[in-house]
Parts: C-alpha cells; structure tokens; sequence
C-alpha cells in the first residue's frame, strides 16, 4: 500500500496527462499482477470493482470519530484541518502525523481483505472496530489515500480512462481494446489482468452490470440537425428518468444514468421486462405515465420523482404515481453486442423484441393483491413497457412539425439521431441531438453561500438563493454552476464581508447579490420555504443592474408552474 500511496503523491503532484499516465504505467509494471489489477481497481476511486453491488455502507461521521480517535485531536481541531484541504484523506495525514506511530503499514492485499471483512460485517459498532484496526497499522501516508478510496475520490486529478490508458501503455495494447473489456467487464482489474496476458480479445459482456449511457448534444434549431447527417431517426424526448434494462435467466435490473440500481424504485417493471426473449439490455426512459382511451401520455419528472430513492414502493404510491418504460435503443441481444451496429440495425432488432402494437403488458401473479394496479377494466394501469414511436426526417419542415407534435403532447422536445450511428458509451458527439423548449429563467437573490469541494474547498461557491413573497424572502433553490473562477472568487470576498451568520461551511449574508438562473422545470417541495424547487439551476450571470427589491416572486414561479404543468400549484 506504500507503494501505492507514493505513486498516488507523484500523481497529484503534475498536471500533465502524460506523466500521470506514465507514472501509473511504471506502477504497474513494478507490481505483480494480482496487486496491480487491485491497484487498478483502488485508482479508479472504487473499493470494490464496478461490477459489484457491495459496498463498505461506512459513513463520514464513523470515519470522522475513527479518525480523530486515532490523532488524538479534538472535534474542531480536526475540521479545521478540513477546512484546509477539503477532504478527510488529506486531513487524516496532517493530523496523524503529529503523533508518534509504530505501525508498519499494510499491503495491498491486506487492505482488500479489509474492505471485504467491512463490507460483509453488519452494524455500526462492527465496522467501526474493523475500520480502526486497519488504520491503526497504516501509515499516515496510507490511510490517507484508504480513506480517499473509501470516499470514492483520490482527488489527484486521476479518472479512470487515465487509468484505461496506463493499462495499455504498462502491456503494449490497444487503448481501444482496454477500454472495451473494462466496459464489458465492468471490472477495470480484471481487464489489466487480461491485458498483463495478452487475452483481451477473450473478454465477453456481463449482463447485471451497466455500461455508459450514449449522449445527446443539445440543438439549437432544427436546421442544424441536417448540418451532421443526412437522413434523421425522430422520437420525443420525454421528461423522465434515463434506464438501462438488463433482463436475462428471469432476473431484471434497472440502472439510471449515474448506474445506479434503481429496480427497488420500480416494482412494477421487472415481471414486465421478464417477458423479453432471451438476454437483452436495453435503453430507455422511464416516465411516469397516465393512460387515456388514446393510450396515454407521460406525466412531468416532478411526478416520477416521487419514487425514487425509495427502497419500498406501496400498492398506493404505484396507484398514485403509475410508470411505463419507453425503450429507445437496444445495445445487446441474443448474445449479440450490438454497439458497433448502425442505429438502422438495433431498430430492427428492437422491432422484432416487441409485438406488433409496440407494447408489453404487466403481468401481476395476483391480482387480488394487486388491486391498485389495475382499473375497472381490469387494465393495468402501471408497468407497461412500450416501445418508443419513431420516424424518420428528411427535412427541417418535417423536423418542426414533429417538435410541435411533441410539444403538444407534452413531452420535452425531440431526440434527432443519425441512423447510421453506433452506439458510443459516454461519449457525446453530434451523432444524436436534443432540441428542447427554452429554458425558463427567474432573477433570485442568494442568502446562503457554502464552500465548495475539491479545487473550490477555499471559495464560497455553492448558492442558496430565494424569491420574493410579499415583504419576505422564501428559498426556491441551491446552484454552484455557471459562474467563471474569476466571479466566483469576487463574490467569495463580497460574501465573507457581508456575513449574517456563520455557521462553519454555510454562511448565511445579506441578501443583495442577483443572479439570473435558468432551470429545467419547477417542481412543488416541502424541502423550501417557497414550497417549490427548480430541477437543474444553473447561473446565467449575475444581475448587477437588478436591486433585489426586483427579483422574481413567488407568484411569478406559481405561474411558470401552470405553464409546465398544465395545472394549478397542488401538492404532489
């Protein structure tokens, strides 16, 4: 672990790509390949390789207490050794330091076994106890970067397609071939234990694990869609939760764009996708969706939101916010990867996967258990998968008026997608694009400032901002996006002189800095005091000509929330 964590300091200690990279390349070299396929894993910011569901499930404040008990600090001299680096690895080292220690460290290998031995231990007071024996024989240099690890951040300026790219430089192979067996894999240890063997071209995709989402580029107009491509696949751009679908040996699981395991949230859709052929993985939206005799619509994200995060939905919170899976795309069938096949193809493939009117039905083993989910008719009224409409476009006019169709459906606005383009994990290039309502925009008043993270532990960086109700102010929403490093810097200066309250990493001030955000849509909340939240904010600028006697009020949001909507401001 030594070894490790010295490597990790040379890291963090460039900014060129080419050293990091070739720094970790030596790392790996010099180690054998069981401990640099572990060390792979840990410089990806990953206890456990991205293909296991386990986690250590230890909490900042258990670390907080270990960390400080072992230092032999108190409370407020370890935040403030915090406040100075922003994350507890870095923090740990300063304040262990000062301590005499015996410990002889620990290997690599002893802290796999460790992290094991937390992950399978159950209870606070057990994985307290495990944590502190395995710090307690670190160095301080090592339990610095075991509790970065822990935290999923070594904050050395290291990602892991850096850590793909010294794999390749390390045993001579293709970058490409790396990248696609930490892909099918999921586990960037495994895909250097086949690179250190020269068997990459053995690697084979695991189902139950997800791969990078393919990404859309915004569009402006409709006219620059036919500046990338010439023939265009159309389908509506729905307001919901992007899903990966992996269903194979009657197990579904379902993964957000973040690849998180969503199916909890889900219950419903699960039997659903049960009923597709053989192994597949799809990817698609799920959206909260209200049937009608026409066959229904999608609801606002507001509405889905609802269910997230939940670890168990009711019979009547499925009644009341019902969901359907709208499938878009195809990326493996039949034990087939389909990510290098035109978008033409996985149509195709998408086709022959669903029945003729494009619609799979949930099917309950009980349905006397089940009395929420169905109407009178005896229809399911939650867990439907349907295949998502789609057209073609060959030009703007037709472009337009499939936007407006979309529109007054109710739906965001439009996914324009070449169709002769594969299917590309993370990647966002001009092979798809999004073309969407404008953005709504409110000129609010920032009450709260909070110190930022990484780069920004030093600048007050994140804002919580209000809008006016009558002669009060009522909070509507937080953003840290938008503003340059130079602003940013002016308003921390601004902000420390005009502090109302301190209150550690928040500081309330004086209500008197504008700023112009735009959002995605308004949404009700209990969470502000304005009984709303903006869904994605970001800072436009900062109002210098605007006083804030005249930002926006609380009646000027309830009005944009009819527009959205299409209904009156009533708790959802």
């Amino acid at each position: 672990m030594r070894q490790l964590a010295q490597t990790c300091e040379a890291i963090g200690a460039t900014t060129r790509k080419g050293e990091k990279t070739a720094i970790l390349a030596a790392h790996f070299r010099a180690r054998e390949v069981a401990d640099a396929a572990t060390s792979a894993v840990f410089l990806s910011g990953r206890t456990f390789p991205a293909s296991e569901e386990r986690t250590l499930q230890v909490g900042g404040a258990l670390l907080w207490k270990v960390v400080g008990e072992l230092a032999q600090v108190s409370d407020s001299e370890l935040r403030a050794a915090y406040r100075k680096y922003g994350d507890l690895g870095s923090a740990a080292f300063e304040v262990l330091e000062r301590q005499p220690s015996e410990a002889k460290g620990v290997t690599l290998q002893e802290v796999r076994v460790a992290f094991d031995e937390i992950a399978a231990s159950r209870g606070p007071a057990a994985k307290e106890t495990l944590v502190r024996a395995m710090l307690q024989r670190c160095s301080p240099l090592e339990a610095k970067y075991i509790l970065k690890i822990i935290g999923g951040d070594l904050r050395i300026g290291l990602k892991e397609s850096l850590v793909e790219e010294a794999v390749a430089k390390a045993y001579d192979e293709p970058l490409a071939a790396v990248q696609r067996a930490n892909m099918l894999l999921g586990d960037i240890g495994a895909a250097l234990e086949l690179a250190a063997t020269h068997r990459l071209d053995t690697a084979r995709m695991r189902l139950f694990h997800p791969i990078g989402f393919m990404l859309a580029s915004p569009a402006a107009t409709a006219e620059e869609a036919f500046e990338y491509f010439e023939h265009a696949q159309v389908e509506d751009k729905y307001d919901g939760i992007r899903a990966q679908a992996h269903c194979g040996g009657g197990q579904v699981r379902l993964f957000s764009r973040t690849l998180d395991d969503v199916t909890a949230s889900f219950p419903e859709l699960p039997g659903t996708l049960a009923q597709m052929p053989g192994e597949v993985i799809l990817d698609g939206e799920i959206v909260a969706w209200q049937w009608n005799d026409e066959g229904g619509h999608a609801m606002p994200f507001s509405s889905i939101q609802q269910r997230l995060g939940r670890k168990r939905v009711s019979d009547e919170q499925i009644a009341a916010v019902p969901v359907a899976y709208v499938v878009f795309d195809v990326i493996y069938a039949d034990g087939a990867l389909l990510l290098d096949s035109p978008l033409t193809e996985r149509t195709e493939v998408l086709n022959r996967l669903f029945p003729p009117d494009g619609r799979i039905e949930p099917k309950p083993v009980v349905k006397t258990q089940s009395q929420f989910l169905f109407e009178a008719n005896d229809r399911p009224v939650s867990g439907w998968v349907l295949r998502a409409p789609s057209r073609r476009a060959n030009s703007t006019l037709e472009l337009e008026s499939y936007f407006e169709q979309a529109m007054a459906r109710g739906n965001e606005g439009l996914m324009i997608k070449d169709v002769q383009s594969a299917y590309m994990p993370g990647r966002r290039g001009k092979w798809w694009l999004k073309l969407k309502r404008e953005l709504a925009t409110l000129d609010v008043v920032v009450t709260a400032a909070e110190y930022g993270h990484g780069k920004r532990t030093h600048v007050l960086s994140d804002y919580t901002f209000a809008v006016r109700k009558g002669e009060e102010l009522v909070n509507i929403g937080k953003a840290y996006s938008g503003l340059t490093d130079a602003e940013i810097a002016e308003l921390t200066t601004w902000f420390l002189a005009h502090t109302t309250a301190d209150r550690g990493f928040v500081r309330d001030v004086e209500p008197e800095i504008v700023l112009e955000v735009a959002f995605n849509a308004i949404m009700r909340s209990q969470r502000h005091d304005s009984g709303y939240a903006l869904r994605f904010p970001r800072i436009l600028r900062i109002r210098r000509d605007k006083p804030a006697a005249e930002i926006n009020t609380v009646e000027d949001v309830e009005a944009i929330y009819v527009r959205q909507h299409g209904r009156g401001p009533v708790n959802e």
